[in-house]
């Protein structure tokens, strides 16, 4: 998932919450989920609000928080390997700037239809990636963990979880992401081939198996969906929350990118829908939306002069100076089609909460528990789960 700036919710969640509850199972707590089942939590990117994105030590770490899941972003590298980083540009999540060895592999790619600089996975061995590290890529975050950590494989990352969780004494399940499907086709190193056959080397091939697959994209979950069982998760993107909590959708954050290169004229938001919604039930269990789709929140502007208003007088305009707004339908409408909701991303930094929250990221992580998402994309697994568990 990328990073994107973030808001949210506001306090008539409890009545709509109660109105989603499902039929639960057993005798423990009903959750207003799909299933009744408590929400999980999944750590994003391994524990990314504490460690570097994407690295062994960062989803061991996210483990012993409590994660259910871990989460890697898949790229390929040039002989074919999947890897978790966030995206085939490297540049910002390792140390491969520095690197003098490397210096003439930076370069411009197109990656869904924008040029980007910098040096690419595509273009390393398996063997050079190896010598990289890790370097946290939010600047406001601890940078002295950069230079660390060695950048993961899937068969790592899957070898990982069956292994802390044999020590756990439960299973933890891995949630890859295949990023940019259509850049590495174009690129002639498909991810879905190359996952599914490693999934299938761990025995992962039905529903019940610790693994969902999620994706920006359409025609590849599509594909997916007609080689395995494993559970499969449409995320669902938008570029910006504009003022009024509307959706801002700006290529190429307003729609999947196979959706451009068909000339598809549906968004992200047409994904959400109740049409949208049932025809995402024909080939996934469930939906990620970035949080705003879910409750959104507005800028306020008393003054009625145009500009926001510094609600915490600290001088600066972010999240905490934005309110949280009632919920859309779109946890209902999703549970009316049969779809689980997974909803992203969760962070505790004070600048990325909502004024109603006052700073307490549990508070935000309540309300949508009280609404009735499934599982919350978490950088602090810790607070997730502490908030689950109140």
């Amino acid at each position: 998932m990328r990073q994107q700036p973030i808001a949210k919710v506001g306090l008539l969640v409890l009545a709509t919450a109660t109105a989603l509850v499902a039929c639960g199972g057993g005798d423990g707590p009903n959750y207003p989920t799909l299933s009744g089942e408590r929400p999980l939590v999944i750590g994003h990117r391994g524990a990314s609000g504490y460690l570097p994105d994407h690295t062994l030590e960062g989803y061991r770490k996210a483990i012993e928080m409590g994660a259910d899941f871990i989460e890697p972003d898949l790229v390929a590298t040039q002989d074919g390997v999947l890897i978790a980083r966030h995206e085939p540009n490297i540049t910002g999540t390792t140390d491969v700037s520095t690197r003098a060895e490397f210096a003439s592999r930076k370069t411009r790619k197109v990656v869904d239809g924008v040029e980007e600089e910098g040096w690419f996975a595509s273009d390393f061995t398996l063997a050079e990636i190896k010598t990289l590290r890790a370097i946290q890529p939010m600047a406001d975050r601890d940078q002295s963990f950069n230079g660390k950590y060695q950048i993961p494989t899937l068969d790592e990352v899957l070898d990982l979880a069956r292994s802390e969780g044999a020590k756990a004494g439960r299973t933890v399940g891995v949630y890859p992401e295949t990023k940019h499907p259509t850049y590495h086709v174009n690129l002639g190193l498909k991810l879905e081939d190359r996952l599914l056959a490693t999934l299938a080397r761990y025995g992962y091939t039905t529903k019940a198996s610790p693994v969902i697959v999620q994706s920006f994209e359409v025609s590849n979950l599509q594909y997916l969906r007609t080689k395995t069982q494993v559970r499969l998760v449409q995320l669902v993107d938008a570029d910006d929350v504009k003022a009024d909590g509307s959706m801002s959708l700006v290529a190429p954050y307003d729609k999947p990118y196979d959706f451009a290169v068909a000339g598809d004229a549906r968004t992200f938001a047409s994904l959400l829908t109740p049409a949208g919604l049932k025809e995402v039930k024909t080939y996934a269990d469930g939906v990620g939306p970035w949080k705003p789709y879910l409750i959104p929140s507005r800028q306020v502007d008393a003054n009625n002069d145009g500009k926001p208003d510094d609600l915490n007088g600290d001088g600066k305009i972010d999240d905490r100076d934005r309110v949280m707004m009632a919920p859309t339908s779109v946890v209902k409408d999703a549970h009316a089609a049969g779809l689980f909701v997974h909803a992203y991303t969760f962070r505790s930094e004070a600048k990325r909460l909502a004024s109603d929250f006052k700073g307490d990221p549990k508070a935000e992580y309540q309300l949508f528990f009280d609404l009735g998402v499934d599982g919350v994309f978490s950088d602090f697994p810790d607070h997730a789960k502490a908030a689950r568990e109140n």
